[in-house]
């Protein structure tokens, strides 16, 4: 079987695309309206890119219609966000959250989460997640038009707040036994980080 991206739909595509590169880690993330709503919305298109300083992307893609998601107005407006943990005891509410309601609405609300200032950006993080990066945006890349069209942010982390329960004992960073976070797959398809095993760098 062959695609050629230039001659197929944006949403058959995208099925493909997000069937093949998995599995893909959940950007949880608050930001904050020009009217003060807290807006709340996952993104399974995200990663981590560097450390000095610290960067991540993720890409707040252009709805089925080609309007603009909430996230990426209130990023456009304020520039800031946090970027929370979508963990497996969390997953219904990161998947509720991914309702589109109108945007005087808040999904904080629609989930019943709780949040709590942060510290140095205007949006509030999640009480209830085990870590949040809270994010400055240096830049946004949009990328073509219409349906699912991708705008890559590019946010400095300039706070990190991890609860002591998900830490290694000993210090030296996050334990992934115990944060268990989860990914998303194609269509419907979740997965979650329990099936560990490790290697050794060569």
């Amino acid at each position: 079987m062959q695609l050629d991206p230039a001659q197929a739909s944006p949403l058959e595509v995208y099925q493909y695309l997000v069937g093949i590169v998995t599995p893909r880690p959940i950007a949880w993330v608050t930001t904050l309206s020009a009217q003060g709503v807290v807006n709340l919305a996952p993104f399974s298109f995200f990663n981590l890119f560097g450390a000095n300083p610290p960067i991540v992307v993720f890409s707040p893609t252009l709805r089925r219609d080609g309007s603009k998601k909430d996230t990426l107005r209130n990023l456009e407006h304020l520039g800031e966000c946090v970027i929370h943990a979508a963990t497996a005891s969390l997953a219904e509410k990161v998947n509720l959250s991914s309702k589109e309601v109108p945007p005087e609405e808040s999904e904080v609300a629609l989930t019943g989460l709780t949040t709590v200032a942060s510290v140095k950006v205007r949006p509030p993080r999640l009480v209830e997640s085990p870590t949040a990066l809270e994010c400055v945006v240096r830049q946004i890349l949009s990328f073509g038009r219409g349906p699912i069209a991708p705008n890559l942010v590019i946010a400095e982390v300039v706070m990190i707040h991890v609860a002591e329960g998900v830490l290694l004992e000993g210090g030296g960073g996050v334990d992934p036994r115990r944060l268990q976070t989860v990914a998303r797959l194609g269509g419907n398809f979740w997965c979650r980080t329990t099936d560990l095993f490790e290697l050794p760098r060569p």
